[in-house]
């Protein structure tokens, strides 16, 4: 049984071999990094209190190993020395590297040095047009997802038949 397989996903799984429902193509942003626009309840949340959007996208992207509440006072605690981005910039990477987006319009470390609301912003946009909903936890995602039947085709094993 192979763990992305859809007949090995309930809720007795557990949360690590879980997949993200993936709406989009990968290796394409499905927002710009200045879209704020699009989600205006979120980018006033994060302009205000980055730390509560931070922690919500650790929580999301750790699968529910790191709390949404450590995440953001993580944040906080390095924002407080000047060095938040220094946290904020592994989030985006790890996000990057599940959904294959490009490093675009810069490095992961420069877009959040120059500017790192937008950049917070963007990432949750993300995981949002991607069927993950930040606000509500891992947890909660998890058993919306299992409610609704997401399912992911099975991932084959390469071997021969002859």
């Amino acid at each position: 049984m192979h763990p992305n397989n859809p007949e090995t996903l309930n809720s007795k799984s557990p949360v690590w071999c879980l997949p993200f429902p993936n709406k989009l193509d990968e290796g394409q942003w499905s927002s710009g990094l200045i879209d704020c626009s699009d989600d205006p309840s979120n980018c006033f949340i994060t302009c205000c209190c980055p730390c509560v959007t931070m922690g919500r996208i650790a929580h999301v992207i750790d699968r529910g190993t790191t709390s949404c509440m450590v995440g953001g006072l993580m944040y906080y605690g390095l924002s407080v020395v000047g060095c938040g981005w220094l946290y904020a910039y592994t989030y985006r990477s790890k996000l990057r590297g599940l959904f294959s987006l490009p490093e675009a319009p810069c490095s992961d470390l420069l877009v959040h040095c120059c500017c790192c609301v937008c950049s917070l912003s963007q990432e949750y946009r993300e995981l949002k047009n991607r069927g993950v909903d930040p606000s509500i936890g891992w947890q909660a995602n998890v058993d919306k997802w299992n409610t609704n039947g997401v399912a992911v085709p099975p991932t084959v094993t390469p071997h021969m038949d002859r």
